[in-house]
């Protein structure tokens, strides 16, 4: 599975700053080739260079330089993507966060957990969303009082996660 984080790359993209090849908005632009690679993988990460190299038109060594530059500059990854109940994690929550103090500082706290996987400062009702995958209640419960310790946060929401009905990271490039 490959999970495309909001920045693309072009191939040929000259760095630009600390992040090589992005623009000021912190995009990095994606020529048409790397987009073709990024959705070969997104339909099978295990799909060889080879193949989708054979796909859109170039050698094996050309997709796995684009490949490991699209890697090394935070545009993508290539990851096995799990089903945490049949790994034995029985509950999924998000959890809502509001909070008094520097959003950023808290995220990056959150961040620093092992058991949150998932992390975003957001608008509306709440400042911070973050995931977590439990064994049971018992750890949510845990998790949830070391996130409550926190001195800025003022109030925590759980949505326990009851029923799974669609995930999925093929958005694609557009």
């Amino acid at each position: 599975m490959v999970h495309t984080p909001t920045a693309p790359l072009a191939a040929g993209a000259r760095s630009r700053g600390p992040a090589g090849g992005r623009e000021s908005d912190n995009r990095i632009v994606l020529d048409d080739l790397s987009k073709q690679i990024i959705e070969q993988l997104q339909q099978d990460g295990r799909r060889s260079y080879a193949a989708i190299g054979k796909a859109v038109g170039l050698s094996e060594a050309a997709v796995r330089q684009r490949v490991q530059r699209l890697i090394d500059v935070g545009a993508m990854q290539i990851v096995a993507v799990t089903d945490p109940m049949t790994l034995g994690f029985l509950r999924q929550t998000m959890i809502g966060i509001r909070c008094g103090g520097e959003l950023e500082r808290v995220a990056e706290h959150l961040a620093s957990m092992a058991e949150i996987d998932y992390v975003v400062i957001t608008a509306g009702s709440f400042d911070l969303l973050i995931e977590v995958v439990c064994e049971n209640d018992d750890q949510l419960l845990e998790i949830l009082a070391r996130v409550r310790s926190i001195p800025s946060v003022t109030m925590t929401e759980s949505f326990v996660y009851l029923k799974l009905c669609k995930q999925t990271y093929s958005w694609g490039t557009r």
